[in-house]
């Protein structure tokens, strides 16, 4: 399985090379080993969304490179991308979230039906990212935010803010954790109701002796923020003034040619110097009235 996280961002063309040693690695056994009748081999790539452009610009190298090789690239939300294997049973030759802890907390020790084995055992870390907020020369209030007023900006009532969903998607929760993380930054413990609003049932925020915990109940109906699958489905809607601000990653941004403001490390989820902060606070989705 491989994966990416959040950490010091990396040059694209480095990630680039590095996903296609990946894939390399990953899919040329399979192709040599494939014995399909057709002339084609299919080889069927679950990504998360905000790795969508990178991983098809890589399938269209590789049936260059090959052309008895189909890639077929489908993206979802990080956990969705996840639950289509275990749960819909979907077969997938290379498996990328955003969230690598989500391989050994939803697949390790999960069995695949009729079988001994687990889902997954291990996976690869291969790129880096971290977490900011996306706006386009139409947002408003564009020329004021910054890295220091973001979450005032984004509180305003006249501004309209998207976020994935943090059910199947890892960049809508880690949305959430930034916005706790920056209620202890900034010394204000408004932030995370003022930018997020209220939801239907409640999102609640609990505290035990380690950790700041948010509990993301199983339905999710917002009064403020707008909500969509997963990130890159929010980009529409923001190119078009739908929005004037999403929660994204650095490289979603940059793909779009999007304004793309950097938060503080303390809080974006970048940088291993600050892990021990960013523990501080976790997500849990409550299922059947527990968190898990």
């Amino acid at each position: 399985m491989a994966s990416w996280w959040l950490g010091e961002p990396v040059c694209s063309r480095k990630a680039r090379v590095s996903v296609l040693l990946i894939l390399l690695a990953l899919l040329l056994p399979v192709v040599a080993n494939g014995s399909c009748s057709s002339s084609h081999t299919q080889i069927t790539v679950l990504c998360a969304g905000s790795m969508i452009v990178p991983f098809q610009k890589l399938a269209d190298e590789f049936e260059t490179a090959h052309p008895e090789v189909d890639v077929l690239v489908e993206g979802h939300g990080s956990i969705q991308v996840i639950r289509e294997v275990t749960e819909l049973h979907k077969e997938a030759d290379v498996m990328v979230v955003a969230d690598q802890s989500l391989l050994p907390m939803l697949m390790y020790g999960n069995k695949v039906p009729g079988s001994t084995d687990d889902y997954a055992n291990w996976y690869i870390r291969f790129a880096t990212n971290r977490l900011g907020i996306a706006y386009t020369s139409q947002s408003k209030y564009a020329a004021e935010i910054g890295s220091a007023n973001w979450y005032e900006v984004l509180s305003r009532p006249d501004v309209k803010v998207g976020i994935s969903d943090p059910r199947i998607d890892s960049c809508g929760y880690r949305a959430f954790m930034v916005c706790q993380l920056a209620e202890d930054y900034y010394s204000d413990n408004t932030i995370f109701e003022r930018v997020m609003g209220d939801f239907s049932p409640p999102i609640t925020v609990s505290d035990n002796l380690e950790a700041h915990v948010i509990s993301v109940p199983q339905i999710v109906k917002p009064t403020k923020v707008t909500l969509r699958g997963y990130s890159v489905q929010l980009l529409g809607l923001l190119e078009s003034g739908d929005l004037d601000y999403t929660f994204e990653y650095e490289s979603v941004a940059r793909q779009h040619g999007l304004g793309f403001v950097e938060l503080p490390p303390e809080i974006d989820l970048s940088s291993q110097d600050f892990a021990d902060r960013y523990g501080q606070v976790v997500s849990r989705w409550i299922s059947r009235g527990s968190p898990r």
